[in-house]
């Protein structure tokens, strides 16, 4: 059974609180990275199907998970394969409650497991707190069984815009523009950061121009290692899904510049996107990030990416190969 858990959590600063370590770095897995329903054909193999799931490993701390769509379940295959799924511990931060990020969630084995902890952090609903909200969707009829009949302990964590603790890592959470309450995220520890802004749409707001890039945006990812942005359109097929809560190619990479970020991995791709687009796109935005001269280095992120992040280093090695291709 079950021990479910609801905090909220009110903003608060730590400038000036984080101790000083040297830097462990962080490795950064793609597990998911694919917008609004996962999709299977051999034409998407290299990029893969599965949709948001994105883990942080810091050593000596414990994961943290971005996002709980279809790919998660291949996150909880490689710890079953590797013997690390009883008694695993970790945090989730949970941009928003869309399907595709969180269908992955009951499918996660170590959540099945005696001994298992996990911490979900995400956006505050009001109407009720995200416990409630998670059990509206994961429960009959509509899924044979609930969160509290999972083994694991799960504890839920209602989140306000500002900064808490995760472990060793200060979280910085930002309410961006989409469809519904959704976050973004900023994970600093030691002194390496990853930006998480999977679902962005500035057509969102009928005040803004699309090329707008709000101050708080560009604050959260200012400096940052690593930026993971939503780039699911095209530029040409914008104008007719600007509503749709998602980002252009050409938006993306106007943050990352904006914020003057290290890397820019353009993600939730379009499910109608097959690699030898998504190819297209990641040489198109590369070649926008030239230009500007910045040293931006831009990439479309894949299934399987491991990317590791030091202080002066970004490398990005393909090392984590998906269980089912």
């Amino acid at each position: 059974m079950s021990h479910l858990g609801c905090r909220t959590f009110a903003p608060e600063t730590y400038a000036g609180n984080v101790p000083f370590l040297m830097s462990r770095g962080m490795n950064v897995t793609f597990y998911g990275v694919r917008g609004s329903t996962p999709c299977d054909d051999p034409a998407l193999a290299r990029y893969g199907g599965n949709t948001s799931c994105v883990v942080i490993e810091i050593p000596e701390a414990d994961p943290i998970i971005l996002d709980l769509g279809t790919g998660l379940r291949t996150y909880g295959d490689s710890l079953v394969a590797s013997g690390n799924a009883a008694g695993w511990r970790g945090s989730v931060l949970l941009t928003h409650l869309h399907w595709d990020h969180v269908q992955g969630f009951p499918f996660f084995k170590p959540l099945h497991q005696l001994g298992s902890e996990v911490d979900i952090y995400g956006p505050d609903h009001g109407e009720a707190p995200l416990s409630e909200m998670v059990g509206r969707f994961m429960g009959p009829p509509y899924f044979p069984i609930t969160p509290a009949e999972l083994g694991a302990s799960v504890r839920f964590h209602d989140v306000s815009p500002g900064s808490f603790r995760v472990g060793d890592a200060v979280v910085t959470a930002l309410a961006v523009r989409h469809t519904g309450p959704t976050l973004a995220f900023r994970v600093d520890c030691d002194d390496v950061s990853v930006v998480y802004m999977p679902d962005h749409g500035p057509g969102c707001s009928s005040l803004d121009d699309d090329d707008f890039v709000p101050q708080d945006v560009i604050d959260l990812c200012t400096g940052a290692d690593l930026l993971i942005h939503d780039a699911q359109h095209t530029l040409d097929e914008y104008p007719e899904k600007r509503h749709w809560g998602h980002s252009s190619v050409n938006y993306a990479v106007k943050v990352a510049l904006s914020g003057r970020v290290r890397s820019l991995a353009l993600f939730h791709h379009d499910p109608m996107h097959d690699d030898a687009e998504i190819d297209s796109i990641e040489q198109y935005a590369a070649g926008i990030a030239r230009s500007d001269g910045s040293g931006l280095k831009v990439f479309a992120a894949r299934e399987g990416l491991e990317v590791k992040i030091e202080p002066t280093l970004l490398d990005l090695t393909p090392q984590v190969e998906r269980a089912d291709r």
